[in-house]
């Protein structure tokens, strides 16, 4: 009996998701700031985050009150409250995170402690733009063998669009392919929002398993 071999993709990559229009640009962003200590003034906080989908905000967390809430009634009524507890203690991670880097930094670079507060700031995302069928599509994957394109009909297989606890979401392919088989095999990923394009060849020289991420 013929054994086999597969040849996997996996990658991963910001995703966003809400109300889309044909063609639109959309996109999402999160951001963080931290101070390297307290300035006691109302409405600036040691710590903070928020989620902005089209440059509108969608969640928010500080230091002061220790909770990640939504700032959008649509975000309120469609996510469970898990999703709030889970985002909660994220953000209080990155909090601390915050926190010791910031003192990392400052030591580095050889800063002290003054009267005006250090700020170390971070933000991440992604743009894309809509397709016809109303979806976000960032992404193109394709899997090759001898230079044709694998479907569904070869056993091409996908696991859909899966979240991730730090607010990405992650998406693998994969085909399997008998040992026997002396084929050269390709995958190729293009990331439309940040231009990368990756290329993998396997030749006729199989191994065990073949990995690709992005």
């Amino acid at each position: 009996m013929l054994g086999s071999k597969m040849f996997t993709l996996a990658l991963f990559a910001l995703l966003c998701s809400g109300p889309t229009q044909s063609r639109e640009t959309h996109s999402l962003h999160y951001i963080y700031t931290a101070l390297s200590k307290p300035v006691g003034l109302p409405g600036i906080h040691e710590f903070t985050a928020m989620g902005l989908l089209d440059k509108r905000m969608i969640d928010y967390f500080d230091s002061e009150n220790q909770v990640k809430v939504p700032k959008q009634e649509w975000m309120r009524e469609r996510l469970p409250a898990d999703y709030w507890d889970k985002g909660t203690q994220s953000r209080k991670s990155k909090q601390q995170w915050f926190k010791v880097n910031i003192g990392i930094l400052m030591e580095r670079m050889r800063q002290n402690e003054s009267d005006t507060p250090h700020v170390l700031q971070w933000m991440h995302g992604c743009e894309g733009e809509t397709q016809p069928d109303g979806t976000l599509k960032f992404l193109t994957v394709t899997i090759r063998r001898n230079g044709r394109v694998l479907t569904a009909d070869d056993g091409l297989q996908s696991s859909g669009v899966l979240p991730n606890d730090d607010e990405t979401f992650q998406r693998r392919e994969y085909v399997e392919v008998l040992k026997s088989d002396v084929s050269v095999f390709s995958c190729e990923v293009t990331h439309k929002a940040t231009n990368e394009h990756a290329l993998k060849d396997w030749g006729k020289k199989p191994s065990a398993v073949s990995s690709m991420w992005i």
